[in-house]
């Protein structure tokens, strides 16, 4: 399904960014979009966060059903 996959590209980057964070205290998210609280940072730390919450449905959908796809 073509939202699982974004979903699961957004959850990479978000993943990516938070391991930046961790490691090297640069926030990649906000430094490409101008700061944390600009509006695109925002739209992209929202879209992550929804992407993560659609990727929870993954782990409960039928294994025969993942396959198909």
């Amino acid at each position: 399904m073509v939202l699982d996959r974004i979903s699961l590209v957004l959850v990479i980057i978000g993943a990516l960014d938070w391991g930046s964070i961790g490691l090297f205290r640069f926030d990649f998210v906000a430094y490409l979009f101008g700061g944390q609280m600009s509006v695109p940072s925002r739209i992209v730390y929202t879209l992550v966060a929804l992407a993560g919450l659609w990727c929870i449905s993954l782990l409960f959908r039928e294994r025969e059903h993942m396959e198909s796809m």
